[in-house]
């Protein structure tokens, strides 16, 4: 029996009835595109509700405990996570997201789901695209894989606690940060300003392309850095 098969008899018990799995060819069909079928994942089952733009997906996280990640998603931006062992708690998860409920509503039903102020925030009124963006990347600080990079956690929060940084949008690449004018950034038509690589035998450095301008023990003399250099009256991004 697949997990989704398990998560299936658990909302027949309760009375609940969850959308079919998303799977490989169903999405390949709602995209219009033909794609092999991959090996079957029995761990993982996933829900998609294409008219709310709406996705759960439910993967395991340890096998001995027997404790699956439950993640919520609408459109592209992950809002809300929960860890539990109870098959129950995820049916009544996916329910909730699915049938439309806001992210209180769902931690009622599903007490192990969890999400930060900004996603409540975001729900009740949409944020704008700046700050959208920067309250997602500091927020990966909280999920794996980035909750192992500690140091560039701390740069993003530095720069965010910089005003007119707040204003632009914020790029990452290979852990490289820089920032934008525009909310499609593209570095060689509107980046602003050298970028910071937090990795730089273990110092903060300012580049040029190649080039290193400055080195700096702590990100927030880098960011510092960063900003006395940009043009007076710059931002916000648009």
């Amino acid at each position: 029996m697949t997990f989704g098969e398990t998560l299936l008899r658990t909302a027949e018990g309760l009375g609940v009835v969850l959308p079919e799995q998303e799977t490989w060819s169903s999405a390949a069909k709602r995209l219009g595109v033909t794609c092999p079928e991959p090996e079957k994942w029995s761990s993982k089952a996933e829900y998609v509700d294409a008219g709310l733009g709406r996705r759960v997906t439910v993967t395991p996280a340890d096998a001995e405990r027997g404790t699956y990640w439950v993640h919520l998603r609408s459109g592209h931006l992950f809002l809300a996570d929960g860890l539990t062992a109870d098959p129950a708690e995820m049916v009544r998860a996916v329910a909730a997201w699915l049938g439309g409920a806001g992210l209180e509503e769902v931690r009622e039903q599903a007490p192990c789901i969890g999400y930060r102020p900004w996603a409540l925030a975001h729900e009740r009124e949409p944020l704008g695209a700046v700050e959208l963006e920067w309250c997602r990347r500091l927020d990966r600080v909280h999920r794996w894989p980035m909750n192992g990079f500690p140091r560039v956690h701390a740069l993003l929060t530095a720069a965010y606690a910089q005003p007119v940084l707040r204003q632009l949008m914020p790029v990452t690449s290979h852990f490289n940060l820089w920032f934008s004018t525009s909310i499609k950034p593209n570095r060689r038509i509107n980046g602003v300003g050298p970028m910071i690589w937090p990795h730089y035998e273990r110092s903060y450095a300012v580049l040029d392309g190649h080039e290193v301008l400055a080195r700096f023990e702590t990100p927030e003399e880098a960011v510092t850095f960063v900003v006395a250099g940009l043009p007076e009256g710059i931002g916000p991004a648009t």
